[in-house]
């Protein structure tokens, strides 16, 4: 029984309106050549040829290398009223958030209920591109250039607080000629707003990030919602950011560079600190292990590359690449050992590292009809042996695959 055509023929088992359908599978195996798909293989080696030759394979393709068990799997389906493609989802606390265009969707996580729907009447924001949480705060990041910060009630409804830049922000700026900057031709803007969809959001020890296809790079503080900083981070839309527990940031752009910003000691502003250049398309997703010492980055090249921190340079270099999917790489995320990944062909791979930091695929999600847009990763009861996978996909269905996986075996 191969991976692949085993989670290919659970999921054809859901209901179309699969808001509620679950089933169980369980499997295990002693050898992992049970679950390696030939044909995959196959295919690994042929996007190895084409996507980044340079770069080396981490990936573990011999069946005999790799010691794993997938004891089990199982598939609830979500499919929140009304339908529309799944831009964003978010976990915080026992609460999973789903953004579908512009209306935002609250479920207990647990139980998949829906418990909350708000932004349902302000179609004028446009779509929501990213949602997180600071401070007691929610923040949701929006196509028509605006973040609007929300608080969860005791009833676990959703207050609308503001919006970024706040009034207060704009009245103390926008007198003096040089808080404003050019954004086209016989335009300017104050130097806090975005000019353009607002595409992610991060947190980190009291600060708000946000990114924009305006090409910049924002930094706010969560207390007062005060923009502190802004950046032209780079030469084309800003996709994805992510930032480190020490406050390295993390930007991936359209203009195929991973750019690495840092404010050095001392300082009150950020400094570029590299670029990372190996992308021949588009970076889509960003991803830090724990101790943020790889980078992930995914891009339009179908390829995943991992950038190690050299600390003695203090900068990151290339090891290696993750190949098997065969169009976009979407989302990223990684818990543990573990690297998630969704892709414009509609699948989500699970990737483990192991003692030799080389990486297993341990398996193909296959069950959506349309691209995977993110995926959010929950551990259930501190084992990160066993996860819960949270895909949201341009199909309109959130599906949570609740997967046990073994470490590798150490010889």
């Amino acid at each position: 029984m191969r991976v692949r055509s085993w989670v290919a023929a659970c999921t054809t088992s859901i209901k179309p309106n699969g808001s509620s359908n679950s089933f169980d599978i369980t499997a295990s195996a002693t050898s992992s050549s049970n679950y390696i798909d030939t044909n995959h293989s196959s295919l690994q080696r042929d996007l190895s040829i084409q996507t980044l030759p340079s770069v080396p394979s981490l990936q573990k393709l011999s069946p005999e290398n790799i010691n794993f068990s997938l004891s089990h799997l199982r598939i609830t389906s979500i499919e929140p009223k009304p339908s529309f493609p799944i831009n964003c989802i978010a976990i915080h606390n026992d609460l999973l958030y789903a953004a579908c265009n512009h209306i935002i969707n609250v479920y207990d996580r647990r139980t998949s209920t829906h418990v909350d729907t708000f932004n349902a009447h302000d179609s004028s924001s446009g779509s929501v591109k990213s949602v997180t949480f600071s401070d007691g705060k929610i923040f949701t990041s929006h196509q028509d250039c605006k973040i609007r910060v929300w608080i969860l009630t005791t009833t676990k409804q959703h207050k609308f607080l503001t919006v970024l830049p706040t009034v207060k922000d704009r009245l103390r700026r926008f007198i003096l000629p040089k808080n404003y900057v050019n954004v086209r031709r016989h335009k300017k803007r104050l130097w806090i707003e975005h000019d353009d969809a607002v595409s992610g959001l991060a947190v980190n020890n009291g600060l708000m990030y946000s990114v924009s296809w305006d090409k910049s790079l924002k930094i706010w503080r969560a207390s007062d919602l005060c923009c502190l900083e802004s950046v032209i981070a780079h030469q084309d839309a800003v996709n994805a950011i992510v930032v480190s527990v020490d406050g390295t940031i993390y930007t991936g752009s359209a203009d195929r560079m991973i750019r690495v910003w840092a404010k050095p000691l001392g300082e009150k502003k950020h400094v570029l600190v590299s670029t990372l250049e190996k992308h021949k398309s588009a970076v889509n997703a960003l991803a830090l292990n724990d101790d943020a010492s790889i980078l992930f980055s995914g891009a339009c090249d179908r390829s995943i590359l991992l950038w190690r921190r050299e600390d003695s340079a203090n900068h990151m270099v290339l090891t290696g690449a993750l190949r098997g999917h065969s169009k976009a790489i979407l989302c990223l995320i990684n818990v543990s050992d573990s690297l998630f990944s969704g892709s414009a062909d509609c699948t989500v791979r699970m990737w483990r590292r192991g003692h030799d930091g080389r990486y297993s695929c341990l398996a193909v999600l296959d069950g959506h009809v349309k691209p995977v847009k993110s995926l959010a990763v929950a551990i259930q009861d501190g084992s990160n042996a066993a996860v819960s996978v949270y895909s949201g996909s341009l199909d309109g269905v959130i599906k949570i695959w609740e997967v046990t996986i073994s470490r590798p075996l150490i010889n």
